[in-house]
């Protein structure tokens, strides 16, 4: 499609863009995300929608004729839910077989049954950690959430003690680890290696998740010093439960402990395993890394965890051909959501990108004696507060620092996806879905979703951005 430069959307001239350009531009970007964040949190208008309309209000503002916009946004639409939209669907397939077949369970029980009382933050930070890594946050939260409560009453623990580092653990991989959405449409912006940024991912995630989660928790539980709520302990009891609401045969039947966590973990070994042969290697022609582009591609790599899942997991639990298909059509209705907003997200992306944002940027910030990581950050985080997605922050930063990485090396590329990744999760507050669900799970009220959740996520970004900050000085 033709790119729609500034020149193009005010008067069709040539030439750099000028300083009223840039105003224009600014406000442009401004009015698209106020109309976003207005809609979303005033009028309760479905994210998706919103995204539509704040996308053709920018094109609108800095100029555009209105069929450019709408095809600058049908584009990045398309373009995010080709990329990523199998991906989601394999992710989610593998998270409900994991759920559906006790795997989740039998990480869980394991892990508690080996954890002493000092320990238990700590083993709630792992559990969330791998349970997290092929699933979504929303998922991780209802999976994970009837532990936390269970276990919060049955050790008499506060209820912050161990669900900080469940919630840490969760939300550290959802902002910073493919295969979730987020990561894996900053990679695909940025043109990063997936194999690396993984790599490098999980260096930045474990001191972060262990600050954030066992660390903070201890002073979380001071602040805010609540027990379990009464009414979500009646269900959560029944489904955290092993033996409740499970007959003993199909109890039995769960998968092992290590072929679940393997399961798992496959994909990730996967992607691993190309970054490394592509380290190695480095030679595109030669017919080893060509098999490993294939093994270690994120499509490959979840599409062989899922059907190995079918057999470790599904078949390993008792599951007939037929329970193994429903449960497979079950994962992928919830989505539907999901992939709409962030197809409409790459849309408002596009639309950025189109009018000449990621230009004007690049032009504004040679001023500026800020390291592109940092400005990454700062972008995320200003996108993150205005719209309360993490999501939507990650895939429009991404948009519009896209030209600031074509200069870059491998690793500073990757160190950027995770500088945008960090920034997406600052300070959750009224305007984000999982702040509301986080409060109604642990009952409590605004004021103390503030000071342990909001402050968690702070901190999680906080703390990610000194990690790629410190990793950029040593790579």
């Amino acid at each position: 499609m033709t790119h729609l430069s500034v020149e193009m959307l005010a008067a069709d001239a040539t030439g750099p863009i000028t300083s009223a350009g840039h105003a224009q531009l600014g406000i442009a970007v401004l009015a698209g995300i106020a109309v976003i964040v207005l809609l979303i949190t005033k009028f309760k208008l479905h994210a998706f929608l919103s995204l539509i309309i704040g996308s053709l209000v920018l094109g609108a503002v800095a100029g555009a004729p209105l069929d450019k916009a709408i095809t600058s946004f049908s584009t990045g639409l398309g373009t995010t839910v080709a990329g990523t939209g199998v991906l989601i669907a394999l992710g989610a397939v593998l998270g409900k077989l994991l759920a559906d077949s006790g795997g989740a369970d039998r990480i869980v029980d394991t892990i508690l049954a080996k954890s002493s009382r000092r320990a238990m933050p700590w083993a709630m930070v792992l559990i969330a950690g791998i349970v997290g890594l092929p699933i979504f946050f929303e998922v991780g939260i209802v999976l994970l959430i009837p532990v936390v409560l269970l276990v919060a009453k049955r050790g008499n623990f506060s209820l912050m003690r161990i669900g900080i580092p469940a919630l840490a653990g969760l939300s550290v991989m959802h902002g910073l680890i493919p295969p979730h959405p987020g990561p894996l449409v900053a990679i695909d912006a940025v043109g990063a290696n997936l194999g690396i940024t993984l790599a490098l991912g999980v260096v930045v995630a474990v001191p972060t998740a262990i600050i954030a989660g066992p660390l903070f928790s201890r002073y979380a539980a001071r602040w805010v010093d609540i027990r379990p709520p009464e009414k979500m302990l009646h269900s959560s009891g029944e489904t955290s439960d092993p033996q409740a609401g499970r007959p003993s045969d199909e109890l039995e039947k769960r998968p092992g402990f290590g072929i679940t966590v393997a399961t798992v973990l496959l994909p990730v070994v996967m992607m691993l395993a190309k970054a490394l042969v592509d380290i190695v290697v480095d030679n595109p022609e030669h017919t080893v890394q060509r098999v490993f582009d294939v093994i270690g591609s994120p499509l490959i790599a979840l599409l062989t965890a899922v059907i190995v899942a079918m057999f470790t997991l599904g078949r390993a639990a008792g599951f007939t051909r037929g329970r193994i298909a429903s449960t497979v059509e079950k994962s992928l209705a919830p989505i539907a959501g999901v992939l709409l907003i962030v197809g409409a997200g790459g849309g408002f992306k596009q639309t950025l990108v189109d009018a000449g944002v990621g230009q004007m940027i690049l032009d504004v910030s040679k001023g500026w004696h800020l390291s592109t990581l940092l400005l990454a950050w700062l972008i995320a985080v200003a996108i993150r507060l205005a719209t309360g997605s993490a999501t939507v922050a990650t895939i429009s930063a991404a948009g519009l620092v896209a030209p600031l990485a074509a200069e870059m090396s491998t690793t500073h590329g990757a160190l950027l996806v995770l500088a945008i990744g960090s920034g997406s999760l600052f300070f959750s507050h009224v305007n984000d879905a999982g702040f509301w669900l986080v409060k109604e799970y642990f009952g409590m009220d605004v004021g103390q979703t503030l000071k342990t959740w909001s402050v968690m996520e702070t901190l999680i970004s906080v703390v990610g951005i000194v990690c790629v900050l410190l990793l950029s000085l040593v790579l």
